[in-house]
């Protein structure tokens, strides 16, 4: 297949690679702007953009598809199909419409489960244990399209939105190329989604990681796992942020806060306890918790108290 591809994170530059190496000619690679990273800021090239100058391929970085430059360089190209993968930007009618076998998309989720743009967090969030991969034919929609292929993923209890993604970017590569195969061969079937049966994963915000011990301790390690690495759950200890990395339900029981044991550090939740295992105090590195504890002199019967 003579392909496009369009795509910004690791995630869709490792798809990149899977395509090429499976043999089909990718004529152009089309990836968000370079950004500022880092304290330095400075100017680093989307990891798609990486893949595509190692593999020698085009690429191209338009501030939007909307302008008739864009469209005549996909004109050019010519693309028998366009891949998507986590590109960041919307495609307009005539984009979607240009190439023979039009446009698809990966969507690490089973669709129509978590349509939007965080469904690895909010399906680890909410204590799933599996998520899954769907290649789909791309229409208007927000990940409304027909289903091509499906793939589920496990998401092990102890495992974050982090380890989740690295086994979801692994099993979407080889399916998008699978599919891919399948379109080329005239063995694509698409299906409709069920809209009745859909679900929202909105983006993650910064307010929604702070926490407190009064809910369950399920729920406080669901948070943990879906919001790392980014924004990290955290709670306050006397109006300062504590940010936890990892945790795991115990059982225990008391005051929600409370501390139950210090060696390793068991904190009573609103059912059950939580253990937490790896902190990062505001402005320090990442310590255990029982380094932090040690350090606060805190003591079995102690209460975690969110202001001073």
């Amino acid at each position: 297949m003579k392909l496009v591809f369009m795509g910004t994170p690791q995630i869709a530059a490792d798809a990149l690679r899977m395509l090429v190496a499976a043999g089909h000619t990718v004529v152009g690679v089309f990836t968000r702007e370079d950004k500022p990273v880092g304290r330095k800021q400075v100017l680093t090239p989307p990891p798609v953009k990486v893949a595509a100058k190692e593999l020698g391929i085009p690429v191209f970085q338009p501030k939007t598809l909307r302008d008739g430059t864009t469209q005549q360089i996909l004109l050019d190209l010519a693309p028998e199909l366009i891949t998507v993968v986590a590109y960041g930007r919307i495609l307009p009618p005539e984009i979607l419409s240009l190439p023979r076998y039009g446009c698809i998309n990966l969507h690490v989720s089973l669709l129509p489960k978590y349509r939007g743009a965080a469904p690895i967090q909010w399906a680890v969030l909410n204590g799933d244990p599996v998520t899954g991969v769907t290649i789909m034919q791309m229409d208007e929609g927000l990940d409304t399209g027909d289903i091509l292929t499906v793939a589920p993923v496990e998401i092990g209890p102890e495992e974050t939105s982090a380890d989740v993604f690295e086994k979801v970017s692994a099993q979407g590569a080889r399916l998008l190329a699978e599919t891919v195969e399948q379109i080329a061969a005239g063995k694509a079937h698409p299906k409709p989604q069920d809209n009745a049966a859909a679900t929202l994963a909105p983006p993650l915000t910064k307010e929604m990681a702070l926490f407190n011990f009064e809910q369950s301790a399920q729920r406080l390690h669901n948070l943990v796992r879906g919001l790392y690495p980014w924004p990290v759950a955290h709670f306050l200890c006397e109006g300062v942020p504590v940010k936890v990395n990892r945790a795991r339900v115990v059982e225990g029981k008391g005051t929600p806060g409370e501390v139950l044991s210090t060696k390793p550090l068991t904190v009573a939740c609103g059912d059950g306890a939580l253990k937490l295992l790896e902190l990062v105090p505001r402005g320090k590195r990442p310590m255990t918790g029982q380094e932090w504890a040690a350090g606060r002199r805190l003591k079995k019967g102690d209460q975690i108290r969110a202001e001073g």
